[in-house]
């Protein structure tokens, strides 16, 4: 495997017509972009970043329909995570829109989330979250994570942290689209750049509700 390059607008090209044209038929006359402008790239990338954040799983490119109505049987993106946890950790994805990157804390189990919440309600090191998410949302990050509509079970309403309670996830997220240096070896300079930007909050969520 050579270094990391960039990743080619070939990569989003073939999932925008992926998109179109979700069939066994196109994948098979189209893997070999797949492989070359797609998995190549994020498998040198993912090698390039395991010494600064640790080593990578792509995911299949293939959906798991067996409970779907949705029945295409490919992703529409490329994904690949860097465990620090289970559930956490930091993402990297490339898919028609472009490049998006990741990281936080995705579907925990009940022992995790009751870990999270009773974390997140102490008076020290919840605000240490806030702080830390603050600064991520400050530096152009989104904030997600699926969430309760109602306050979770054994806790006030009037909790100051009452909205971060409600979450069932946390994650932080940022697209960044097609910009000139995709296909560059630049590419790998701002994928660690913001990995590195959300590595408080990977730390602390990993840390609490991580192991």
């Amino acid at each position: 495997m050579t270094g990391f390059t960039g990743f080619p607008l070939a990569g989003p090209d073939f999932y925008e017509d992926l998109e179109a044209d979700n069939s066994k038929s196109f994948w098979t006359a189209h893997k070999s972009v797949y492989d070359e402008a797609v998995k190549a790239p994020m498998l040198a990338l993912c090698a390039e970043l395991e010494a600064d954040f640790g080593p990578a799983k792509l995911f299949r490119p293939y959906r798991d329909v067996r409970f779907s109505a949705d029945k295409s049987p490919y992703k529409n993106h490329q994904g690949a995570v860097v465990a620090t946890g289970a559930g956490a950790g930091w993402y990297v994805q490339i898919g028609a829109p472009g490049l998006f990157v990741a990281g936080g804390l995705y579907a925990p189990g009940p022992a995790q989330l009751a870990r999270l919440r009773d974390t997140i309600a102490d008076d020290v090191r919840g605000p240490e979250l806030e702080n830390i998410l603050a600064a991520a949302t400050k530096a152009g990050f989104t904030l997600g994570g699926e969430q309760l509509k109602t306050r979770p079970k054994g806790y006030d309403a009037d909790h100051p942290r009452i909205e971060l309670l409600r979450h069932k996830a946390i994650v932080l997220s940022k697209e960044f689209g097609t910009p000139a240096w995709l296909p560059t070896p630049k590419a790998a300079k701002e994928i660690r750049a913001a990995w590195e930007q959300l590595r408080p909050a990977v730390d602390w969520l990993s840390a609490v509700a991580g192991a």
